[in-house]
């Protein structure tokens, strides 16, 4: 039975790019050096052999590779072992057919002699090179795909695992809340469920998944409210949004860690409460989120802090590269964390 091929499978790199011709120029060029020094054994080196070698080569080279891009989309739609066989027939076919041509252009330059055998053993010989050449290229590209889905795999996973921890005293806490709620304020508690699902709902969301930064600040809004309901007064808050929230991207679950840690280490230790600050602006083409909060006495909120550091950063640079930047500012009397990561 036919395997089907995934939607975004990519097994066939886009030979069309720079970087590609670049690779297939320098490849085909060593190749033609190691077919004319493998040549000396049996004559001696040749400066004109070298150059009409090299031609060749070249020509069979980037020509196929033009056919494999042109083909490439084609391709892709098929199972990778018929992919591989179709390339491998592909650059076969094309060698021979510039071998002929090859020939009988020397034929002519030489003088009139095309009276000599066009199709010989030598003309097979490359045909059967080239398809063994392209055999191993096909296998290097199908394990480069087969680590690449693997690695892929294996990020999703992690970023899954990141973005679906919530803390379970959190939990714990909400239905607390909840169940002192039911015989007072029914219409609360109905309020911090469905708050609770809310949340529960954002975490349980594919870890690729971006949604718009507005998303992101309604699940904060919705965590506060359930806070608020626990610590009264003693919790406030204040937004400093400068970018315009509904076309900003961002992964879910980004920033609402970072205010849970503001809350449970800023906050909850200080019998006065205090004020936390949500910034968010533009930068250079860049996104700054910043979550700022008093800073009590001791370090716990350091250790509060560096494990959702470092998931939101992992989480950060499997989606946007090494252009991210998560840091913690520790002052005096205020602890600050800053999220920097280019928009796209």
């Amino acid at each position: 039975m036919a395997t089907d091929v995934p939607a975004n499978n990519s097994f066939l790199p886009d030979l069309c790019s720079t970087r590609a011709v670049l690779v297939v120029v320098v490849v085909a060029e060593l190749m033609a050096l190691v077919v004319t020094l493998v040549a000396t054994y049996y004559d001696g080196f040749s400066v004109g052999r070298l150059a009409i070698t090299s031609l060749f080569v070249q020509w069979v080279g980037l020509t196929s590779a033009a056919l494999v891009c042109q083909l490439r989309n084609r391709l892709n739609r098929l199972p990778p072992a018929w992919t591989s066989i179709a390339v491998v027939l592909l650059v076969a076919a094309g060698t021979l057919l510039f071998s002929v041509l090859a020939r009988l252009i020397m034929a002519w330059v030489s003088g009139g002699a095309l009276e000599m055998e066009v199709w010989s053993t030598g003309i097979l010989v490359n045909g059967l090179i080239a398809a063994i050449i392209a055999g191993l290229v096909m296998r290097y590209f199908y394990v480069q795909e087969q680590l690449r889905q693997k690695g892929q795999a294996e990020l999703q996973a992690r970023i899954q695992a990141l973005q679906s921890r919530i803390r379970p005293h959190f939990l714990f806490n909400s239905m607390n809340i909840i169940a002192s709620l039911i015989a007072v304020d029914p219409e609360g508690a109905e309020q911090v469920v469905e708050d609770l699902s809310v949340l529960f709902r954002a975490s349980l969301k594919n870890s690729g998944n971006e949604a718009s930064l507005e998303e992101e600040f309604e699940l904060c809004r919705r965590y506060i409210h359930i806070e608020k309901l626990r610590m009264g007064e003693r919790l406030q808050v204040e937004w400093d949004i400068q970018v315009d929230t509904k076309s900003v991207k961002i992964p879910l679950l980004t920033l609402q860690p970072l205010l849970e840690n503001a809350i449970y280490h800023g906050i909850q230790p200080l019998a006065a409460g205090g004020l936390v600050t949500i910034r968010a602006l533009l930068d250079n083409g860049n996104l700054v989120l910043s979550v700022s909060n008093p800073k009590p006495e001791g370090d716990g909120h350091h250790k509060g802090n560096r494990m959702a550091l470092e998931n939101i950063r992992h989480r950060l640079e499997a989606l946007y590269g090494d252009d991210v930047a998560v840091e913690s500012r520790p002052q005096q009397k205020q602890y600050e964390i800053e999220i920097r990561y280019p928009l796209q």
